[in-house]
């Protein structure tokens, strides 16, 4: 067996790849069991994000378990392997573990110790389980990852001060805003009319940073006002105007700035969309849907300017340069994890010698005990029967804690595997 991860991100694809190999919730028990449905593949688990897609699995055989799940993706997709494999990248057991253990510490981040991606950590083993696609070993490394991120964020400073992707998104806003007065510096959104579409957890996040920037007010579009409404109530002191979508034309024509974080399908704004409306000034997108809800045509129609995940990178440098000190203790609490879930998974190695030392003494101490019950006569009560079967059982525990634990112990694979052959001899246990 052989742990292996397949995916791309914002450092090897753009977004009009990564938008392509998005898989939403409703879709993920389908892929799940398409994956696992691959002889190849025992355990998988997906995480789908704005800036990742990235398949962990436990296979067979690595170089057939990695051309499985990238047939997957080329499939699910629709590009071929020709036009895909060069986005995509492969890590394999040891690397694979200690890329997930950065993943959900935040450091591979396109917002360096974000916060949001441990919450889809937790939700990626959520999903393996409910669909039943995670066994034993995932759900180990997967839980010990979890356990990890926690750890980081409360042991180190990483995720203080940390941006996220909508802070980033509001922070671009107030920058090209400045660049277009000719400035190099934010600028205060208190003069923008601005609209935010959609009302899920970016929106919300959206809204904090909007208030926090000085924004006067919001329109909050969404499919659903009664959703717009309950996120609005949360911010008491930032006056929201909440409407459904239907409005969205109005708005297009009315506004001067709008984020836009929906789970739609396909683009909801494009070129065709914004040429009729009479505009009463210049419109700026700030698309952070994967995949876009702006149409790529949307940049060519006069007075649009449309900027997209991949355009935070300009905010996102001017940050990261403080926080690659703290990054780095982060770095060494991560190598204690991936080490201690490496021991367990070398310590795997001695389960068959073990289960078939137990069933050794198992069977030893079954037969010998009923020797002494037939000798004891009717006479002996059920109670004492109870009680001389406990002892022989804590005997036996007693024995076998010993060897169990040495065997399970964390020491070279030489060092372990001349333990197993030594035990094997001694008890006469070789595997047939």
């Amino acid at each position: 067996m052989h742990i292996a991860v397949v995916g791309l991100s914002h450092r090897t694809a753009p977004v009009e790849i990564r938008e392509r190999l998005s898989i939403p919730e409703q879709t993920m028990e389908t892929s799940l069991q398409s994956l696992r449905g691959h002889e190849q593949v025992l355990e998988a688990s997906i995480l789908s994000t704005c800036n990742r897609l990235e398949i962990y699995t436990l296979v067979r055989n690595p170089d057939l378990g990695v051309s499985a799940v990238s047939e997957f993706l080329s499939g699910h997709s629709g590009l071929a392997t020709v036009d895909l494999t060069p986005h995509l990248f492969n890590y394999h057991h040891e690397d694979a573990v200690d890329h997930l253990m950065r993943v959900a510490a935040g450091l591979d981040s396109l917002v360096l110790g974000e916060g949001q991606i441990l919450s889809q950590v937790k939700k990626m083993m959520r999903l393996g389980q409910e669909h039943k696609s995670l066994g034993p070993i995932l759900n180990r490394l997967l839980t010990q990852a979890v356990s990890t991120g926690k750890r980081v964020r409360s042991e180190t400073n990483l995720g203080t001060g940390a941006v996220s992707i909508s802070s980033a998104a509001v922070e671009l806003a107030q920058l090209k805003l400045g660049q277009s007065r000719g400035l190099d510096q934010l600028v205060t959104l208190e003069s923008e009319q601005i609209a935010v579409v959609g009302a899920g957890r970016m929106s919300r996040l959206l809204l904090q940073h909007l208030q926090a920037k000085g924004a006067s007010g919001v329109v909050l579009l969404n499919r659903t006002v009664q959703r717009a409404e309950l996120l609005a109530a949360d911010f008491p002191d930032l006056p929201v105007q909440c409407r459904p979508l239907t409005d969205l034309d109005q708005c297009l024509s009315t506004c001067s700035l709008m984020f836009t974080s929906t789970a739609a399908d396909d683009p909801i704004i494009d070129a065709a969309r914004l040429e009729p409306l009479n505009r009463r000034s210049k419109l700026r997108f700030i698309d952070i849907g994967v995949p876009r809800n702006i149409a790529a045509n949307a940049a060519a129609v006069d007075g649009v300017d449309c900027h997209d995940v991949d355009d935070l990178q300009e905010v996102v440098a001017r940050n990261q340069e403080a926080r690659q000190a703290i990054a780095r203790e982060a770095e060494q609490l991560l190598q204690q994890e991936a080490q201690q879930f490496l021991e367990w998974w070398d310590s795997l190695e001695a389960v068959p010698t073990i289960n078939r030392l137990r069933s050794s003494m198992e069977s030893i101490r079954v037969e010998e005990l009923q020797k002494a019950l037939s000798r004891m006569g009717p006479d002996f009560s059920a109670r004492e029967r109870k009680v001389v079967e406990a002892l022989s059982k804590g005997i036996i525990n007693k024995i076998l804690h010993t060897p169990v634990t040495s065997l399970r112990a964390p020491q070279s694979r030489q060092e372990r595997q001349q333990a197993l052959r030594t035990v094997e001899r001694l008890f006469s246990i070789e595997e047939d």
